[in-house]
């Protein structure tokens, strides 16, 4: 099983993290993602201010910051942490830039959510997790958002309870419109089904212990670039088989879906909901064309429960351990995708202050 989340322990709050003062976020990383956290900070959440906005492209920083009182600018994401203000931090910059960031954050001890990937590889992560271990107290917050989407909670308390019996089997579905030009065969796990593998460790308590990615053998005339879907096989150490469809050029909508079956019974999210129309003989409705429409929701929680965390002093969300055991299950995807073959997994012994608190 995975190790337990350890508990919060009290640190000093922020000195700007009074209850009159808002917490002020340096957001590294301006692009879509951190665009629109910037957004949600601004206008959405409560509590928190962007104090500070960096981007290697200067002028999109400074577009994101306009018209927010007293929000500073930098191309250097460390100047930013040292920025009149700043409490926390939220990176949003690509997977590469992610470990100097998060390591930076930790030698001032601030608060960080940090998007996914924590970091793109294993052996980076185990770097990370030691250097909060060094403080004494977690400061890191893992953005794996679908933990905080009211589905998703929904079925992992009707899981938690027991009253389908145990889990046997759980059927994801991930699609995209379609990827960027710079996306790698190896981004379908590491990027893409990086969230099944986090959302099922989280659902089912349970840790991945191997895994098997399967192609369809027939290519569609014309077809270039990423081979897909593709099948991604888990295994976990509670016996529970999970089978992650992911397609990453569907064309027509996004969707992301999960049915657990269980001994007594199956149970079901992500289908589509919303408005519906019946006219000229026949029934329809929209498919969201976008992650950041699908879980806008969730998103707002997982930034607001990390808001209110912080202003405690606590720590809230997935770990910098679920950061590294997300990686290095990935990296054995990435592998079973080249190869062909089932590949075992072994995890590194969690830090006691993954298991016991700290």
């Amino acid at each position: 099983m995975p190790p337990p989340t350890p508990p919060a322990e009290p640190f000093p709050v922020p000195p700007h993290g009074s209850s009159s003062v808002p917490l002020g976020v340096a957001v590294l990383g301006a692009g879509k993602m951190g665009a629109d956290h910037i957004r949600r900070l601004d206008t959405v959440i409560g509590g928190a201010r962007v104090a500070a906005v960096a981007d290697p492209d200067e002028a999109r920083a400074k577009s994101l910051a306009a018209g927010i009182d007293g929000c500073a600018t930098f191309t250097d994401p460390v100047a930013a942490l040292e920025a009149p203000g700043v409490d926390a931090v939220l990176i949003a910059s690509p997977g590469p830039a992610h470990e100097a960031a998060l390591l930076a954050a930790l030698e001032r001890d601030l608060p960080v959510l940090c998007e996914k990937p924590m970091v793109p590889d294993a052996e980076a992560a185990l770097r990370v997790v030691e250097a909060e271990v060094g403080l004494g107290h977690r400061r890191i917050s893992v953005g794996f958002m679908r933990r905080f989407d009211a589905e998703h909670q929904r079925l992992k308390a009707l899981l938690a309870a027991g009253e389908l019996g145990a889990p046997r089997l759980l059927h994801c579905r991930h699609r995209n419109v379609s990827v960027h030009p710079y996306f790698t065969e190896a981004m379908l796990i590491t990027d893409s089904v990086a969230h099944e593998v986090d959302a099922a460790r989280w659902l089912l308590g349970q840790e991945i212990t191997a895994v098997q990615v399967f192609r369809p053998t027939a290519q569609l005339p014309g077809r270039t670039g990423i081979p897909d879907p593709q099948l991604v096989i888990l295994e976990t150490d509670g016996g529970v088989v999970v089978d992650v469809e992911i397609l990453a050029n569907g064309g027509f909508g996004y969707q992301v879906a999960t049915e657990a079956v269980c001994e007594r019974g199956t149970a079901r999210i992500g289908e589509p909901q919303g408005l519906t129309t019946s006219t000229a003989g026949r029934w329809g409705g929209e498919i969201t064309q976008d992650y950041l429409v699908r879980f806008a929701d969730a998103y707002d929680r997982e930034v607001r429960a990390w808001v209110a965390a912080t202003r405690r002093g606590e720590t809230t969300g997935a770990s910098s351990w679920d950061g590294y055991a997300v990686a290095a299950i990935c990296a054995a995807g990435v592998e079973a995708q080249r190869t062909g073959h089932r590949v075992p997994i072994q995890l590194a012994p969690a830090p006691a202050a993954f298991v016991n608190g700290v």
